[in-house]
């Protein structure tokens, strides 16, 4: 009896083992296709540097804490030190703000206080947070706009403007390569908050472009005039060309209404918003689609080039994506608000207006110019300081981008009146001038006090890395 007992135990012991067995491989295979749980704490303690900190920019900087204070870093504790804190060996730090721990009218003016910080905060200190947006932002076109503008723009390439033009100008938005002098941040490189600023860490460009520091708003990044800081003119006229259109016209009536405070990822059309914005288009989440900081994104045309081509095969900085999985993605977006019909119809329409702008107007001027070129009508030594290299130029960089981006954002007075119309009449003054230099075999023009020609031609090699 004692050895059946015993044998029965075993037994039971080998049933219940290989049960356990059977349940570890089971939840192994359920843990492999189990979606990870998010985790979100709140720390209600904050250390006594950070204390310091905001009691000292509440007194000194008003405009700065009061922005904080009303933030939502602020309502999650996040304090300056989580933004700003550096490493003692980082390039960027702050050698001015040591001194705030040796002044004896502040309570916090010792060394016990003391902790390095970088005025600079970028999207690598972001990520610690923001893993995925910083991770989509790095990727896009925005973050890497200083490779696109050295390899695409004569402006930059061959020096026609001077420094100060392009700081003042061209990097307010594109974004500096930040530097130091003299322990400091270099004036000629700061401040500045362009998309695709090249940091001191590596890192490229600045949340605070979209996301204004120190309130950080979501409301004020889904609101088109967050875009029209740098995307308006006769170049890129989107914020004009927003406007114009039904989408624009529905903002201004009823934007005031619009919940624009949605927790990210949550703002829904038709629930917080009856039309779009240029954020609901290009990076906010509808339907099936996901939201994305890649603004390379759900592009299936790259408008901005001389000679329009697939995203993919934009040589200077090739996207990764498939633009026919990209157009799918916004046309889902289209569609939480339109009809397939609707929405099959108008890229029919796009498609036709890229076609004609590549055949009719861009291609016989691009030949025709390099005609010039080979025959020695024209000197390439500097771009602009002849009229036809101007007349070229903004055929494709001004009317020619708003002829496209006007139809593809549904703005008729700018496909039209300041796209097409326009691009005719400088095709047939480029053609004009052009063939008369061909028949009479005469150079063109030059204009030998071009003024301020004076920048930097070498790119920086911060993005390209050393030149041989």
């Amino acid at each position: 009896m004692k050895k059946r007992r015993d044998f029965s135990r075993m037994w039971l012991m080998v049933v219940v083992m290989a049960g356990l067995g059977v349940a570890a491989v089971a939840w192994a295979q359920t843990a492999v296709n189990s979606p990870k749980a998010k985790e979100f704490r709140i720390e209600r303690s904050m250390p006594k540097e950070a204390v310091a900190c905001i009691d000292c920019h509440r007194r000194e900087s008003p405009g700065i804490f009061a922005d904080w204070a009303h933030s939502r870093h602020a309502s999650a504790n996040i304090t300056c030190l989580d933004c700003h804190q550096a490493e003692e060996f980082d390039p960027d730090v702050s050698q001015e703000h040591y001194k705030q721990y040796e002044r004896s009218d502040v309570p916090y003016g010792t060394k016990e206080y003391r902790v390095p910080v970088a005025a600079v905060v970028t999207p690598k200190d972001c990520s610690r947070c923001h893993p995925d947006e910083a991770k989509q932002y790095s990727r896009s076109k925005h973050a890497n706009t200083q490779e696109i503008i050295w390899k695409i723009d004569p402006w930059l390439k061959l020096g026609t403007n001077s420094d100060t033009e392009r700081e003042a100008g061209c990097f307010h938005c594109h974004g500096t390569v930040l530097r130091m002098k003299d322990g400091k941040l270099d004036p000629a490189t700061w401040p500045n908050v362009g998309v695709g600023r090249v940091n001191l860490d590596g890192s490229k460009g600045s949340c605070t472009s979209c996301h204004t520091r120190h309130r950080f708003s979501v409301m004020e990044a889904r609101k088109p005039e967050a875009c029209g800081q740098c995307h308006l003119g006769p170049d890129h006229p989107q914020i004009e060309i927003y406007m114009e259109s039904k989408h624009g016209d529905i903002y201004t009536a009823f934007g005031d209404e619009y919940n624009w405070n949605a927790a990210p990822g949550t703002w829904t059309p038709g629930v917080d918003f009856r039309g779009p914005t240029c954020a609901s288009c290009h990076m906010s989440g509808a339907g099936t689609v996901l939201t994305t900081h890649d603004v390379t994104e759900r592009l299936s045309w790259e408008l901005q080039a001389p000679l329009t081509v697939r995203p993919s095969e934009f040589k200077p900085l090739p996207a990764q994506t498939n633009w026919e999985v990209e157009r799918e993605k916004m046309k889902v977006i289209c569609m939480q608000c339109h009809g397939k019909t609707w929405v099959q119809d108008h890229y029919v329409k796009l498609d036709k207006v890229i076609q004609e702008y590549n055949d009719v107007y861009f291609k016989p001027a691009k030949a025709m110019l390099d005609e010039l070129y080979g025959k020695g009508l024209l000197d390439k030594s500097r771009f602009f300081d002849e009229r036809l290299e101007v007349e070229y130029y903004e055929l494709w960089h001004h009317e020619g981008r708003r002829a496209r981006m006007g139809a593809a954002m549904m703005a008729p007075d700018y496909s039209w009146w300041h796209g097409f119309y326009e691009c005719k009449k400088r095709y047939n003054n480029f053609m004009e001038e052009a063939r008369h230099l061909v028949e009479t075999n005469q150079k063109a023009y030059k204009a030998t006090d071009y003024p301020n020609a004076t920048g930097n031609t070498e790119p920086p090699k911060e993005v390209f890395g050393k030149s041989e």
